[in-house]
């Protein structure tokens, strides 16, 4: 196979994948998911053929329980029906699961896993949805990397077509659904010689048609309904082996092994990790760092989840393991532990000389997972007396159940350059830190990742880009929290965040301000003149936001400041990239004029012109920060919302959120969020002013109060009242 490197999120991928399988798409729209019925609709319009020669028929629905009902019926006409959801929208759709499975539908659901609504509504990342769905009958295919979505995609499809069980396919919300990677695509024609036509065929002869009708659906009482639910054993029983062939195929074209569980590790490992989803990737370069210490670990990766097969399991096992610790994603309140730890630890029951087994839950709503959790979570399993239900990554002072990290550990690879951008939501900065990946991604031999943390706020809230550049695939499924440079697109943060926190020493940072060099030691925080001073940080500056006003772009800095980034950073010469970053304009702008491309590309030349190199007094090296005062505000908005605000919502412990458990929260809190992130404040036009009262709708903390004046009680007001 021809090898075609790309640079695309997790979303795209697994669009990718299902595009060439699919009749018809019945949608519905949820974070994190809408992107890959996006793509699919797009690709469509602009008249992609799939494998059977066709555009994808995308209906969206007016509910996800319109979605599951469309796609029950499509279905059940005989067109190969996919949806994409997550979350809430997913268990919408359970009902229709039991239907899909019990009548032996080859459904494939692509789901981006997020946490379901519990004491709070989280929009991020968990399997809290994907394991409300286990019971259903559908088979469940977990992928923990954006070259794992493209290559495990399309087994889901394949394995549902021929064994005729429906297919949930999952990867972790955001984590993957929106991480930018360079993956190998699977050319269409390869996943076509791969499809069981026969299988197809049997499935369009099995439609509901009024030229040869059947009843199905029917209601059945209690003498035959037990005897007929058993009857479909024997699909599930034929699964694993479905799956193993389909991987075993997919890794004869990709070169990368593929099993229902993949091993990692040392041959001989004593205490290996079980665990699904992108953690495994992080776990790869903890296992690395580990055994190249002189460690005896290892981790099963776990891609068939349903149906759970102990033979693929034991098949890849270490004979040598003597105790095991299973990572969940989820909680599962009540339970004797969660789902996979019950599963594996089932598994051994009863057997001879078994592994001591223990459980833990790791990330729920996206919190992050870094190499350092993942050791202490290795260290408890070495321990002399490990603790079972245990969590990590969370500081957890009320039932004491998570694990202190010992070791704080770099495993990335060495080389690895990390770069991290504060913006603001639709300033550009993400869309400019995409397209730089993909420059880096599609134009060079190096491998890149992009994240991009976003707070709920969206438009208007914090975004922080982390993006990774290297020689060798980057596993590191985690925020980067030691940076060799930092930009900050927004002055006002240098007041609220601790910007270069992690920076290295002799790192770069860059902050777009509209302050002139003489002006800095006034206007910068002493906490961060002296970090720039203590690590010989190289520090420049650049006024984007009124060279974006010049050049007509209004708000959006992000073409002067990805043009900055590539001056800096030396990731690849800065004349090169200018080129590509020029035709990337001319690409997605073509259409738009002259003017426009114009416009962009002397941004791009500001960009590089206009950086002012900052040298560093040595008097901020002594700089003292002045004690913050006193905030007269509520305890709540003192210990919860101050620390949440400047991104250190991280470090508050169970103990915060006592007498908070069933997620009440006091009102009136939004009067102690000054944010102040306006470059400029608008002024009431009053001869403008037409009373539409729209301002005040739109206002998001009510700043803006309409009150009715009756025109006889104007008398009554002082002169100069407007």
């Amino acid at each position: 196979m021809a090898k075609k490197m790309k640079t695309m999120d997790g979303n795209q991928a697994a669009a990718y994948v299902s595009y060439a399988f699919t009749d018809v798409a019945a949608i519905y729209p949820i974070t994190p998911s809408s992107p890959m019925a996006e793509n699919v609709d797009e690709w469509a319009a602009h008249g992609q053929k799939n494998i059977f020669g066709q555009e994808v028929k995308v209906v969206e629905m007016q509910s996800e329980a319109g979605a599951a009902g469309a796609l029950h019926g499509s279905l059940a006409t005989g067109a190969l029906t996919t949806t994409f959801t997550a979350s809430q929208g997913l268990l919408l759709m359970i009902p229709n699961m039991y239907k899909l499975a019990g009548e032996l539908l080859p459904a494939v659901f692509h789901v981006t896993a997020r946490a379901v609504a519990s004491h709070a509504l989280s929009i991020f990342g968990d399997h809290s949805d994907v394991m409300a769905t286990r019971q259903t009958g559908f088979a469940l295919l977990a992928s923990g990397s954006v070259q794992e979505v493209m290559d495990l995609g399309g087994i889901a499809h394949l394995a549902a077509i021929k064994s005729r069980v429906p297919f949930l396919h999952f990867f972790d919300g955001f984590r993957t659904s929106h991480e930018v990677q360079k993956v190998e695509t699977i050319d269409y024609k390869d996943l076509e010689n791969l499809l069981d036509k026969e299988a197809v065929q049997r499935f369009r002869n099995n439609a509901l048609n009024p030229e040869h009708p059947v009843t199905r659906g029917t209601a059945q009482n209690p003498d035959i309904f037990f005897q007929a639910r058993e009857a479909c054993n024997k699909y599930y029983d034929a699964v694993p082996e479905v799956v193993a062939e389909y991987m075993a195929e997919i890794s004869k074209l990709t070169g990368r092994e593929y099993k229902p569980f993949n091993y990692y590790g040392a041959p001989d490992a004593e205490h290996v990790i079980v665990a699904m989803g992108s953690i495994t990737e992080s776990l790869e370069e903890t296992v690395d760092y580990m055994n190249a210490r002189g460690a005896k670990v290892g981790i099963i990766k776990v891609h068939l989840y349903r149906p759970f097969s102990p033979k693929y399991l034991l098949d890849v096992m270490p004979k040598t393991v003597k105790r095991i610790a299973v990572l969940d994603r989820t909680k599962e309140p009540g339970a004797l532990g969660e789902p996979l730890y019950l599963d594996v630890r089932s598994m051994y029951y009863n057997m001879e000389n078994a592994p001591m087994i223990i459980g833990g839950r790791y990330g729920l709503g996206s919190k992050d997972t870094t190499p350092s959790h993942l050791k202490a979570a290795f260290d408890n399993l070495m321990s002399n007396n490990p603790k079972n239900g245990f969590t990590i990554g969370i500081v957890d002072d009320v039932t004491n159940l998570s694990l202190d990290i010992k070791e704080e550990i770099n495993a990335a690879p060495e080389g690895t350059i990390r770069c991290k951008f504060w913006g603001l939501g639709s300033d550009g900065t993400v869309g400019a830190n995409k397209s730089a990946i993909k420059i880096i991604g599609d134009e060079t031999n190096l491998y890149a990742q992009g994240y991009f943390s976003y707070d709920s706020k969206k438009s208007g809230g914090v975004t922080i880009s982390h993006l990774r550049f290297g020689k060798k695939p980057i596993k590191s499924t985690y925020l980067i929290n030691e940076a060799d440079f930092v930009a900050c697109h927004n002055q006002s943060y240098v007041y609220q965040y601790d910007l270069v926190k992690g920076l290295k020493k002799g790192g770069t940072f860059v902050l777009n301000c509209q302050w002139k060099p003489e002006e800095l030691d006034e206007k910068l925080p002493a906490n961060l003149k002296k970090y720039i001073a203590d690590n010989n940080i190289e520090f420049y500056t650049i006024n984007a936001t009124d060279m974006a006003v010049e050049l007509g772009l209004g708000n959006r800095i992000n073409m002067i400041m990805q043009s900055a980034f590539f001056k800096l950073a030396n990731v690849i010469p800065v004349d090169e990239a200018v080129k590509y970053m020029k035709d990337s304009v001319v690409k997605s702008y073509g259409k738009k004029g002259e003017a426009i491309i114009s416009m962009n590309h002397k941004a791009v030349d500001a960009g590089t012109d206009a950086l002012v190199k900052i040298n560093v007094p040595a008097v901020w090296g002594s700089a003292s920060a002045e004690a913050a005062a006193a905030v007269e505000a509520p305890e709540f908005i003192k210990n919860v919302l101050i620390p949440i605000n400047r991104q250190d919502g991280d470090s508050l412990p169970v103990s915060t959120f006592v007498d908070r458990e069933d997620g009440t929260w006091p009102m009136g809190t939004s009067a102690y969020e000054k944010r102040g992130i306006a470059v400029n404040v608008p002024e009431w036009q009053i001869d403008n002013c037409i009373q539409c009262n729209q301002c005040a709708f739109v206002c998001p903390h009510a700043a803006i109060r309409p009150v009715l004046v009756r025109v006889r009680a104007l008398k009554h007001y002082p002169t100069e009242y407007k």
